[in-house]
């Protein structure tokens, strides 16, 4: 496998650094906002519907949390929240945005070590707010690492196999790693090439799959382990 892959692709939110406890606590905070309106499971659950219903056309990342945030709030309230508490949902988005991206341990130390030593084209494939995930990258210090980023709307065997032909390479010379097996994984498997699952701390219900076990498939706990497979 070593010989073949030419490219290692890596997620970025929960796979080079933290992000999905940020949103956890994010929702802790707008129950609490709506604390008048039902218990926090309800509100959560409402939320959780409010996203679903607008994966369509708002997609991922911060804007269409706030966006569904503040429609759940609308709807759940009738249309009678105040004005007040509207601005705090604002605020709760707002600061999403400027979550630190600190890479986790090790994160840094092992692309440097693939970087230097290994003969490999690393890139980021993520989904998400185009700006957004830029800022991250940015504010991660990691972007030097990297030649190519591919920021998409959403993570399918679709979208793999156009990546796959924009890089101009097999599938079977790409090795994906990432924390998410629904959006990581999977579809690159599917699509012909290699997939690393590092699972994260927090996942969100969204990205909860079944998994299967896989010829093409790696399973580590820590990101430093990456090492022992490439």
């Amino acid at each position: 496998m070593k010989d073949r892959i030419k490219v290692v692709a890596f997620d970025a939110d929960d796979t080079l650094w933290e992000n999905q406890l940020y949103f956890d606590e994010a929702e802790d905070r707008f129950s609490e906002v709506l604390s008048a309106y039902g218990d926090a499971e309800y509100v959560k659950k409402e939320l959780f519907k409010t996203e679903m219903q607008n994966m369509g056309t708002l997609g991922y990342g911060v804007m269409a949390f706030t966006l569904s945030m503040m429609e759940t709030a609308l709807r759940l309230s009738r249309d009678t929240i105040p004005a007040s508490a509207l601005h705090r949902i604002y605020d709760i988005g707002r600061e999403l945005l400027a979550n630190p991206a600190t890479p986790y341990p090790e994160v840094e130390k092992t692309l440097e070590t693939i970087s230097s030593a290994r003969p490999y084209k690393l890139i980021v494939i993520t989904k998400g707010n185009t700006t957004d995930q830029e800022n991250k990258l940015e504010r991660s210090g990691l972007t030097r690492f990297f030649s190519h980023i591919e920021i998409v709307p959403d993570k399918t065997e679709e979208a793999y196999r156009k990546i796959i032909d924009v890089l101009g390479i097999r599938s079977e010379e790409l090795l994906m790693v990432g924390n998410s097996f629904k959006s990581d994984i999977a579809p690159v498997l599917k699509a012909g090439g290699y997939g690393v699952h590092i699972p994260a701390k927090s996942t969100w219900q969204h990205e909860v799959a079944e998994e299967f076990d896989h010829p093409g498939l790696f399973r580590i706990k820590e990101f430093k382990e990456l090492l022992d497979i490439i």
